[in-house]
């Protein structure tokens, strides 16, 4: 029998600390320290109850995805070459929004603009969108 298995290390393991409702992304703690001025997006959410909250954020996806489809195909590629990691990680999040609720002709102009972004951020972009807690 090997001596790792006589081990009782594992015992001082806290495992509710890595209970998924108490856990906090280094990103999100990072905002709230820096308190209600941290943002304009942080001082909208707070300003507007969530109803209202709601409709603003379904009026932004729906301008977003207005923007999106008044892009020529041959002009997706340069745009999303100039986003950084954020900005595609950001653009992923709205075309897969743009998928869920789809509108005449928006699935294929998200689909080109899918391929692009695949290109320039990879799989992990997809990763991250998929697995992130806030979504737009």
């Amino acid at each position: 029998m090997a001596r790792n298995t006589l081990s009782n290390r594992f015992r001082k393991v806290d495992i509710d600390e890595y209970d998924e409702n108490k856990f906090v992304d280094e990103q999100e703690e990072a905002a709230e320290q820096q308190g209600p001025d941290s943002g304009e997006v942080d001082g909208f959410i707070r300003q507007y109850p969530s109803e209202k909250r709601l409709s603003q954020l379904e009026r932004a996806q729906g301008i977003v995805l207005k923007v999106l489809t008044s892009f020529k195909s041959s002009e997706i590629e340069q745009a999303v070459k100039s986003l950084d990691r954020n900005g595609v990680d950001l653009l992923m999040k709205y075309i897969y929004k743009g998928f869920e609720k789809p509108t005449e002709n928006s699935s294929a102009i998200l689909l080109q603009w899918h391929e692009k972004a695949l290109a320039v951020g990879g799989v992990g972009c997809i990763v991250r969108v998929l697995t992130a807690r806030k979504t737009v």
